[in-house]
């Protein structure tokens, strides 16, 4: 579950301090370099519900299995593509390859838990995230080491080995005949309409936010109007793809999606513009602005470790919150002479968040989707996380522009701050958290049967 859950974060994390880099090598300004982290997010933006519903459907092991040999075959591409639009196009494929990992490993705990009549087992959601956030947070750093190897096409290649040894752990371990609730009770239907319009919306609304303008005006207009076309099919579809008249109806889910939205906006932002910012404005090279963000990954895995297995969720999502306030205030303050120490001091105050937002919303989740869909809400729940990306890539290009300068760091920083204030302000009005993970153990449906 691990090995496939991680080749997400590893594409994610391990361009940022890439980007530099290949512009040089290619010409390319940062508007354009822009492109290898929205398509990215794009293609899995859109394809992680889509695989998680087919999860749910089927059982994790093909998926699985199909989405470790998109990565090899992503990465290969990667490595040897000459220009900008082949490395953008290697980088889709790498997004639609990693769709599988984390909706079948959640499919996979949650099946576990049913079978077992265990109701929380935050030990093992701990692992996970731990696990995903390790990659995410030590990427940049591996990155800058690998560059530092062997250029920036090593960032790439490093997906051969790891999308080789998940599909050979998934062909090995992964269990043939995986309980899928909706394919036991005869629900097996595929709403393949109701996807290519859940794929039209959204494409049509992320292009308009990579590039937010009055002249992208239309695209947001038709993305309104297949959304509402959407709607309307998925209300009279007998097994639709997102069922909204439950997900209109889960409030407290909806909010968990919010939420990792803004905590995306903030940490993705960070991960690639604040990068930036150290190589352009700081002048730091692509290896020092990785290895600058170690204290970063040690204040996260520190902080979850610490709080994986406490039940007090909206006490986690209150306090990541707080220093994602605190740390987006402390980016107005950043100039290019601002000492290391200070810009350390910084990094450690962003992991707080990093490894407490994600743990909490990922267990509230959880609790608070249905079971028949757990892998399908999980894979809504990175879609949101990628729409936060999403923005965090329009904001850096609207802010930078040509280049990564100071000026450009502290508009960043004003926007961010917004964010985080409404990010904490949901989590201060959400009254279900404080329920979430304190469900007794003779609820648990399993428990019931047994």
């Amino acid at each position: 579950m691990i090995m496939g859950a991680v080749l997400n974060p590893i594409n994610t994390a391990i361009i940022a301090v890439a980007l530099v880099p290949i512009g040089r090598a290619l010409g390319a300004p940062a508007s354009q370099t822009a492109w290898l982290v929205s398509g990215l997010y794009l293609a899995t933006a859109i394809g992680q519900p889509v695989v998680g519903r087919l999860v749910d459907l089927h059982g994790p092991r093909r998926l699985a299995l199909a989405g470790s040999a998109l990565v090899a075959l992503g990465g290969l591409l990667g490595t040897v593509a000459p220009n900008l639009p082949l490395l953008v196009a290697a980088r889709v494929v790498l997004g639609l390859g990693t769709c599988a990992g984390y909706p079948a490993a959640m499919a996979l705990i949650r099946g576990e838990a049913s079978r077992t009549g265990e109701d929380s087992p935050q030990g093992v959601l701990t692992l996970l995230t731990l696990s995903s956030q390790t990659i995410a947070v030590v990427g940049p750093t591996l990155g800058g080491l690998l560059i530092g190897l062997g250029g920036w096409r090593t960032t790439f290649l490093v997906n051969l080995p790891i999308a080789l040894a998940a599909f050979w752990l998934a062909h090995r371990r992964m269990p043939r005949d995986h309980h899928a609730p909706a394919k036991e009770q005869g629900r097996t239907g595929l709403d393949l309409g109701g996807m290519l319009l859940f794929a039209l919306t959204l494409t049509a609304a992320l292009l308009f936010l990579m590039e937010p303008s009055a002249q992208h005006l239309p695209l947001l207009a038709v993305a309104l109007a297949l959304g509402l076309g959407f709607a309307r099919r998925e209300l009279r579809a007998p097994e639709p793809f997102l069922d909204v008249r439950v997900l209109g109806g889960n409030l407290p889910l909806l909010a968990t999606f919010a939420r990792q939205l803004l905590a995306g906006l903030t940490m993705y932002a960070v991960l690639f513009g604040f990068t930036q910012w150290l190589q352009d404005a700081r002048g730091l090279s692509a290896t020092h602005a990785g290895l600058l963000l170690l204290p970063l990954s040690a204040s996260a895995l520190g902080i979850a470790a610490l709080t994986g297995r406490s039940p007090r969720i909206r006490l986690k999502l209150a306090v990541g919150g707080v220093f994602q306030v605190v740390g987006c205030a402390a980016l107005l303050l950043l100039g290019p002479t601002t000492a290391i120490g200070w810009l350390v001091v910084l990094v450690l105050c962003f992991g707080v968040p990093q490894g407490l937002l994600n743990l909490g919303n990922q267990s509230a989740l959880y609790a608070q989707a249905d079971e028949q869909r757990m892998a399908s809400s999980a894979g809504l729940l990175r879609t949101f996380m990628y729409l936060g990306a999403l923005a965090a890539s329009a904001a850096i290009s609207a802010f930078f522009g040509q280049r990564a300068d100071t000026d450009g760091l502290h508009h960043l920083g004003w926007f961010l701050l917004a964010g985080a204030a409404l990010q904490l302000l949901l989590v201060a009005l959400d009254r279900t958290l404080d329920r979430v993970g304190t469900r007794p153990a003779h609820d648990h449906p399993a428990a019931k049967d047994a």
